[in-house]
């Protein structure tokens, strides 16, 4: 009889804290994901972290920003870790809109370094088929036409803070275009161009939106220009790249200011 009445007492115990933690996964979130670590600097330095889940060896910040509730998490680069970071979040807290933010390589001939691109549409690049002639783009593997569609709401609300913080005329909406390779040629720029009409190439984006299709979570990526993906990105990247991962921060502060009352 002691012995059930020792269990009773420690369960007793233990369900208000395990009540607190399921009340508080309980709040709708907005998530933020980015690729490298000064993507998210400037976020995490004015958020009011609460704590710090470490799942997959990603850290997950949970707490506040811009008076939203947020989780915010650097996934790594590429499309594999990308798209696992992505699906942890999205599996582990009750996200109700994720924003991807970073930087990218400018591809339309019109964007600047330092200028700012919002997806409209999503589509890997160097999805297809390797044969004899070399390499050709297929759909064949992915739903539709191959490509995936921010949320209209979501874009036209990064639009609107993109203006505000870069100006209007540093302010584009269009194809990104996602590939596992950072591009530094002036031959492939012009291959995405025709081929997607892109204005911009990464190496996320389109692998996170892929996720977030398949959970049915809006979404919507937003880019600024460190480069321009021809023969001198590597040296231009280097130059402006924490500057443009800045940028594309303050642009998220924005949209959750925006975004208030809509979680």
């Amino acid at each position: 009889m002691k012995k059930l009445l020792i269990v009773i007492l420690c369960l007793c115990l233990c369900l208000p804290a395990a009540f607190a933690e399921e009340t508080a996964e309980s709040k709708s979130r907005i998530g933020i994901i980015s690729a490298m670590e000064n993507e998210v600097k400037l976020l995490l330095s004015e958020a009011e972290i609460e704590r710090t889940d470490t799942i997959g060896g990603v850290n997950f910040h949970v707490g506040t920003l811009c008076g939203q509730n947020v989780v915010i998490a650097k996934a790594g680069i590429g499309k594999v870790l990308s798209a696992a970071g992505t699906a942890t979040m999205l599996n582990r807290y009750p996200v109700s809109y994720l924003i991807f933010t970073g930087i990218a390589g400018g591809v339309g001939d019109e964007t600047k370094v330092m200028d700012m691109v919002i997806g409209t549409k999503l589509v890997q690049h160097d999805y297809g088929n390797q044969n004899q002639d070399g390499f050709e783009w297929s759909s064949a593997y992915n739903e539709a036409d191959g490509y995936y569609t921010c949320d209209d709401d979501l874009v036209r609300l990064a639009y609107e803070a993109a203006k505000e913080v870069v100006g209007e005329k540093h302010v584009f909406k269009g194809v990104i275009a996602t590939g596992d390779q950072f591009v530094a040629s002036g031959t492939y720029v012009k291959y995405l161009q025709d081929q997607f009409d892109a204005l911009a190439c990464e190496m996320e984006g389109a692998s996170v939106a892929a996720v977030c299709e398949q959970f049915g979570i809006p979404y919507v990526i937003i880019r600024c220009m460190s480069d321009k993906a021809d023969g001198k990105a590597y040296e231009t990247y280097e130059n402006f790249g924490d500057t443009a991962a800045d940028n594309s921060g303050r642009i998220v502060r924005k949209m959750l200011k925006g975004l208030e009352g809509k979680q």
